[in-house]
C-alpha cells in the first residue's frame, strides 16, 4: 500500500531532524578533534624543535671538545716547530677523525693554511669558511655553522698555543649538517608517531563525546536550546511579578529583576546559591519544602515593600525538588486604587467648577439683561481679582512652575471641599526644583494637604454641632535655610498621643475605609530617602501640625542674585 502524504511529510521531517543531529555531532567531533589535534601538533612541533636544537648544540659541543683535545696534544703543539708539520699532524688528525666519527679534523697554521685535512690534495691551501679570526686573533674557542670546502657543517674551533702561550695554529673539527639532520629525524620520528596516535585517539574521544552530548540535550539543536533559554530569561525578567526559586537544599536558584528590586539586590550573582533564610528570612519557602502545601495570596513584607505572595512546591517524579514564590507589590495595587479615586475626585471637582461658573455666568447674563452693567462688571472684576491674587502670589513666591500648578490645584480643590486653605505670606521657593525634587515635593505637599483637609473637615463637622468655626488648613514652605521646610497645619481633631508613634506606619490610619494608611507612610519614606524627616506637633489652629524637612539638593543650583523677589501678599480660599 503506498504511503499517504502525511506519512511522507513525517518521514521527511524525521530525515531532516536526523541530518541536523548528525550535523551537530559532526560539528562537535570536528571542533573537539581539531582543537585537540592542534594542541598536540603545536606541542609536538615545539618539543621536537627543542630536541633538534639540543641535538645540534650537543653536536657543536662535541666538535668543540674534540678540537680542544686535539689542540692540547703535545705532539700537535710540537709539530708546529718542525720543518714539515703536516707529516706529524696529518696521521694524528685522521686517527682522531675516524675514532670520533667527525666529518673532518683540520689543523691550520697561524695564517690559516691547512696542515692536516681529510683530503691530502688540499694540504697547503687556505681554510674555507671565513670564521677563523676569533680563534687566530683573539684566542677564543667556539662553535659555528659555516660552509667549508666539504659542505655546510657545525664546527668547533679552538686555537693552538705553544709553550710560551702564543697562538701558533688552529684546530677545526666539523660534523656535517645533513648528518645532524639524520640524527634529529631519528630521535624525533618516534615523537611524531606518538603525536599522530594521540590525534587519532582524540578524534575517537570527540566522537564519543558528541554522541553523549546528543543524549544529554534530548536531541535538541544548539539554536533551539539557545532560543528556549532566551525565551525563558526574557519571560522571567519582563513579568511584573517577582519570582524567587530554591532547590531541595533551600538554596536560591532563581531570582528575577523584579524580585531583586523588592529585595534591594544589585546583582543576581550575589544571591544565587545562597541559603534563602540568609537572604529572605521571612520567605517561608522552607515550610513549602517540608509540607509540600501550596500557599496563595499571603501578605508579607520584603524590605520596605508590602507584597502579596504565592508559594508552590516543585515536584519531579513525585518528589519535592524545590519551591517557587511569586509576589507582587501591594503598594502598587493600593496606589492604583488611589489614583483611580483621585481621578474620580478630579472629575467631581471639574463638574462642581463647571456648575459654579455656570451659575455666575447666568447671574452676569441676568444683570446684563436688567441693564445693570455696573453690577455685572463688579462681579466679573471680583472673580478675576481673586484668581489674579492667587496667580500673582504663586508667581512671586514660587520659582518652580510645576509646584505652582500643584498648589493652584490644591487651592481649587480645597475651595470645592469648603476648606479655607491659607498659604503663609512668608512662604517662598526661590530656586526651581530638579526633576526628582518636583516629584518628591508634589507627593509630600499633596499628601499632607489631602490629609489636613480631611482632618479639618472632620473637625469642622463636630465644631458645627458646637457652633464653632469652619475647616481651616495653613501651608508654609521655604528654602531660605540649609534645608527645604514644609509645614502643614489644620484645625481638625488632632492625633491622639497614643497613636503619634504609629501614625507614619504603612497601613495605619485613623480614618475608616479600605486602602488607607499610605499617604503619611509615603511622605515619611520620601523624607528619609532625601536626607530629612517628618515630625508631628500640635497646631496653633487646634489640630495637627506636620513638619517635613528635605535635603536642599532637590533644588537646582542657582546664584543668590537669581532668586526671584519675594512679594508681600496672602493667598487663601
Amino acid at each position: 500500500m503506498p504511503d499517504s502524504p502525511n506519512d511522507a511529510l513525517l518521514g521527511r521531517r524525521r530525515g531532516q531532524r536526523r541530518r541536523r543531529l548528525h550535523s551537530f555531532r559532526l560539528q562537535v567531533m570536528l571542533l573537539v578533534g581539531a582543537l585537540l589535534a592542534g594542541m598536540l601538533l603545536a606541542q609536538g612541533a615545539y618539543l621536537n624543535h627543542r630536541k633538534a636544537e639540543i641535538i645540534a648544540d650537543q653536536m657543536g659541543q662535541r666538535a668543540l671538545a674534540v678540537a680542544l683535545s686535539v689542540a692540547s696534544i703535545p705532539e700537535v703543539i710540537a709539530a708546529f716547530d718542525t720543518p714539515d708539520p703536516s707529516a706529524t699532524l696529518q696521521p694524528i688528525a685522521e686517527r682522531i677523525r675516524r675514532e670520533t666519527g667527525a666529518r673532518y679534523v683540520v689543523v691550520g697554521d697561524r695564517q690559516g693554511i691547512r696542515l692536516a685535512h681529510p683530503l691530502p690534495e688540499r694540504l697547503g691551501l687556505p681554510m674555507v669558511g671565513g670564521d677563523n679570526d676569533r680563534a687566530l686573533l683573539h684566542g677564543e674557542s667556539y662553535v659555528s655553522e659555516a660552509t667549508g670546502s666539504l659542505g655546510e657543517a657545525i664546527r668547533g674551533k679552538t686555537p693552538v698555543f705553544d709553550a710560551r702561550g702564543e697562538i701558533v695554529g688552529i684546530v677545526s673539527v666539523g660534523f656535517m649538517l645533513d648528518r645532524v639532520a639524520m640524527d634529529v629525524g631519528r630521535y624525533t620520528g618516534l615523537s611524531w608517531a606518538l603525536v599522530a596516535l594521540m590525534v587519532v585517539l582524540g578524534f575517537a574521544g570527540a566522537y564519543g563525546l558528541s554522541r553523549h552530548l546528543k543524549k544529554v540535550i534530548l536531541g535538541l539543536e544548539p539554536h533551539e536550546i539557545a532560543r528556549l533559554a532566551m525565551e525563558k530569561e526574557a519571560i522571567l525578567q519582563s513579568i511584573h511579578e517577582g519570582i524567587l526559586a530554591i532547590n531541595r537544599e533551600g538554596r536560591i536558584t532563581l531570582v528575577n529583576q523584579q524580585a531583586r528590586r523588592f529585595l534591594g539586590l544589585p546583582d543576581e550573582r550575589q544571591v544565587l546559591g545562597e541559603p534563602v533564610q540568609e537572604v529572605v528570612p521571612n520567605s517561608r519557602l522552607l515550610e513549602v519544602l517540608e509540607r509540600g502545601e501550596q500557599q496563595f495570596d499571603q501578605q508579607m513584607w520584603l524590605g520596605d515593600h508590602p507584597v502579596v505572595v504565592n508559594r508552590v512546591p516543585v515536584r519531579y517524579d513525585g518528589q519535592i525538588e524545590g519551591a517557587v514564590a511569586t509576589f507582587r507589590s501591594r503598594r502598587e495595587i493600593v496606589e492604583l486604587s488611589q489614583a483611580l479615586s483621585q481621578a474620580s475626585r478630579d472629575v467631581d471637582m471639574l463638574r462642581a467648577q463647571a456648575h459654579e461658573f455656570s451659575n455666575k455666568l447666568y447671574t452676569i447674563a441676568g444683570l446684563l439683561q436688567l441693564e445693570r452693567v455696573r453690577e455685572a462688571l463688579a462681579l466679573i472684576h471680583q472673580e478675576s481679582a481673586q484668581q489674579q491674587a492667587r496667580m500673582s502670589f504663586l508667581r512671586d513666591h514660587v520659582a518652580d512652575p510645576v509646584l505652582s500648578g500643584t498648589l493652584l490645584g490644591k487651592l481649587t480643590r480645597a475651595r470645592e471641599l469648603g476648606v479655607a486653605l491659607e498659604i503663609d505670606p512668608d512662604s517662598s521657593l526661590g530656586v526651581p526644583l530638579t526633576a526628582t525634587g518636583q516629584e518628591v515635593l508634589m507627593s509630600v505637599i499633596g499628601n499632607l494637604l489631602d490629609n489636613a483637609c480631611d482632618a479639618a473637615l472632620q473637625g469642622a463637622a463636630q465644631a458645627r454641632d458646637e457652633n464653632g468655626e469652619g475647616a481651616r488648613v495653613r501651608l508654609f514652605f521655604t528654602d531660605l535655610g540649609e534645608q527645604l521646610l514644609i509645614e502643614v497645619e489644620d484645625n481638625g481633631l488632632g492625633v491622639p498621643a497614643d497613636r503619634a508613634a504609629t501614625i507614619f506606619a504603612e497601613g495605619f490610619s485613623t480614618k475608616p475605609g479600605k486602602h488607607r494608611g499610605i499617604g503619611l507612610a509615603l511622605v515619611a519614606r520620601l523624607c528619609r530617602q532625601h536626607g530629612g524627616e517628618i515630625t508631628l506637633e500640635e497646631s496653633e489652629l487646634g489640630g495637627a501640625a506636620f513638619t517635613a524637612v528635605l535635603d536642599k539638593s532637590l533644588c537646582q543650583a542657582s546664584a543668590p542674585s537669581e532668586r526671584p523677589p519675594i512679594a508681600q501678599g496672602h493667598a487663601d480660599e
